[in-house]
């Protein structure tokens, strides 16, 4: 069995050796473990960091694009290598690497597909009481939405095995935390948490400049994923709150002129209603083009799925358009950076 380990940085030059020592060289029930640092634009070095420190992995962005983006091009990676499991964890060491092997029993044991990182939020003594009140918030909006029982749905800390990591989509540029458990809810997958530890903070968080900035922003990735899981259903709701007043007061106006003599009056809410109905009409007919979409979208996820079971792996060297797989890394003598007797690799994007 083979687990690979992302890291996702953005400037981590400073704390990501910080990290490398707690990551696990041997896992109960693994034969290879490897390593892959996602360089998310970084100014500070943190490619040529993880080279010295022996990542197996280096995949750099030439641009900044986004946590949401760099996990995704860690998860491809993984598959492209054949990762059995995949590990993610942040390099500003707020998880211990230690956690780890407790972090992949459940998929090792083929009781969980997807594994999250219970911080316990309630017990955090380095959050503040208004953020613990958010995370559980956030968590039970997203156990409603997707159907499953995560207790610290923002966690970072997780593990996929690797049929649950070739039906996983992101689509979000902002963060994948809720938009992935949304959509593993809706493909029937088993997820499971397991309580982790974590280290006092090292620096704030790059992710957003403020709290409220961060509920915004998940809010709006939270409604669209749900949207785009549920179309029809969401719709259709839109649709009941447009038609019901529109009935009602249509069903005003002709209640009037049929009980009342000569001239009953009531004409605005007979327009007003009317109105509302068609609203309420179109609003449902975009719901049924959109969940026909919906389908559409299932199908070819499907054939991606079959796709990615069965990658061919590029030769050494091969450039597959504005991306260059498997460039040996080289120290700072210009030796290749070995570690466990395999060269490491970067893939720029």
């Amino acid at each position: 069995m083979k687990v690979m380990i992302q890291i996702p940085c953005l400037n981590e030059a400073a704390t990501l050796p910080i990290l490398w020592p707690h990551l696990p060289a041997v896992l109960p029930g693994v034969d290879i473990i490897e390593t892959v640092v996602v360089d998310d634009g970084s100014r500070d070095g943190t490619a040529d960091v993880a080279r010295r420190l022996g990542a197996t992995h280096i995949v750099r962005m030439t641009s900044r694009r986004g946590l949401a983006h760099a996990f995704k091009a860690g998860m491809e990676t993984c598959l492209r290598h054949g990762a059995d499991i995949i590990v993610n964890i942040d390099a500003d060491n707020q998880y211990r690497g230690e956690d780890i092997a407790a972090l992949i029993q459940p998929i090792v044991t083929g009781s969980a597909d997807i594994v999250i990182g219970d911080r316990q939020v309630g017990s955090q003594r380095g959050f503040s009481r208004g953020k613990r009140l958010l995370q559980r918030f956030g968590s039970w909006v997203v156990r409603s939405l997707s159907g499953i029982d995560v207790p610290d749905a923002a966690s970072g800390f997780r593990a996929y095995c690797r049929d649950a990591a070739l039906k996983t989509h992101v689509f979000s540029s902002y963060t994948y935390t809720h938009e992935t458990l949304i959509e593993a809810g809706r493909k029937n997958l088993t997820v499971a948490s397991v309580p982790i530890r974590t280290n006092p903070p090292l620096r704030t968080s790059r992710l957003f400049k403020s709290t409220l900035v961060y509920v915004l922003r998940s809010a709006k990735t939270i409604l669209q994923t749900y949207i785009v899981y549920t179309p029809l259903r969401v719709l259709a709701l839109c649709s009941a709150l447009a038609f019901l007043p529109g009935a009602a007061l249509t069903g005003r106006f002709l209640y009037y002129y049929a009980t009342s003599e000569g001239q009953t009056g009531y004409i605005q809410s007979l327009v007003v209603g009317i109105g509302l109905v068609m609203i309420s009409v179109f609003v449902l007919l975009f719901g049924i083009i959109a969940d026909l979409a919906r389908v559409n979208r299932t199908l070819m996820e499907d054939m991606l799925y079959i796709l990615r079971s069965t990658p061919a792996p590029p030769a050494a060297g091969v450039e597959l358009g504005p991306v260059l797989l498997s460039q040996a890394a080289r120290d700072d003598r210009g030796r290749p950076a070995i570690r466990g007797g395999r060269r490491a690799h970067v893939r720029e994007v």
